[in-house]
């Protein structure tokens, strides 16, 4: 793999033979690394982003069927790779209450980084929209109970999204947007509620706006993720995502606010540890 660089010492020649990697601390807000794209490497995905300096991976749930993967990942990989529990929207169906009792339960049990990922998704489907909103609200109302901050997953569905998550603004509710790509009107609400963005690949996009967006928004307010095994960066976009891929993001976002590397990993860093209570 490339070795990460400031540009400096790209310009004009090619990447040293030998990687050199920066003292950075880097953390992966939300990664599906317990996912079967990794069944083969996962070590060897843990030891890259390792290599480029990321200290801890966020795992967020999907439903029941992911929670078994997830602790085995978090088992293996203490204190690196740290568990969430939640029901992504996606997978709000007819059972949507037994799977909620599950979270429930798995909440009395142990500790958790986070609430996540949860919220509205509504590109692929409509058939469960009043059932998504109950058991959003029902998962807001138990990271307010247990003070963990919330992963929120908006697709088709931002507006609604940021009414819902002001609603619980009042009682302390926290957390990070992840995956945004959104507009700038709906960056400063999600700010304005308390809430970091989750930066990811789509930055790197050719036709993505959020360069545009995030031009205008301090640093203070992003977190950085992968949503790997998705949303690879540029120049493997189409191919399987990792944590090491962060380098990409970095980059990028270093060229948006006009800083250095070391700069974003600093302030995105401080800004996770901050929102999960490290």
């Amino acid at each position: 793999m490339a070795p990460f660089l400031p540009a400096a010492y790209r310009v004009g020649i090619k990447y040293l033979s030998i990687p050199v990697y920066f003292n950075m601390k880097i953390i992966d807000t939300h990664c599906h690394l317990y996912s079967e794209e990794f069944n083969s490497d996962v070590e060897a995905t843990i030891s890259r982003a390792t290599a480029l300096g990321v200290e801890k991976i966020y795992l967020p749930a999907i439903d029941s069927g992911s929670i078994d993967a997830i602790l085995a990942v978090e088992r293996a990989h203490p204190g690196k790779c740290i568990a969430m529990m939640g029901l992504h929207p996606c997978y709000v169906k007819e059972n949507y209450k037994e799977e909620l009792a599950i979270v429930q339960s798995w909440l009395t049990k142990r500790k958790f980084a986070a609430i996540g990922e949860i919220g509205l998704d509504f590109y692929w489907d409509k058939t469960f929209v009043k059932e998504q909103h109950e058991a959003f609200r029902m998962q807001m109302d138990w990271a307010v109970a247990y003070n963990l901050p919330i992963v929120i997953h908006t697709r088709n569905a931002m507006q609604e999204t940021i009414n819902l998550v002001k609603e619980y603004v009042p009682k302390g509710i926290k957390g990070i947007f992840h995956c945004f790509s959104g507009s700038y009107e709906s960056a400063s609400e999600i700010i304005k509620a308390g809430f970091y963005l989750g930066i990811g690949g789509v930055l790197t996009y050719k036709n993505s706006g959020l360069p545009e967006v995030l031009s205008k928004i301090d640093l203070q307010h992003l977190v950085l993720e992968t949503d790997a095994p998705y949303l690879t960066p540029v120049p493997f976009r189409g191919k399987r995502n990792e944590s090491s891929y962060l380098k990409y993001i970095i980059e990028k976002l270093a060229l948006v606010k006009n800083c250095s590397e070391e700069e974003i990993a600093a302030i995105t860093t401080a800004n996770a540890e901050k929102i999960f209570g490290l």
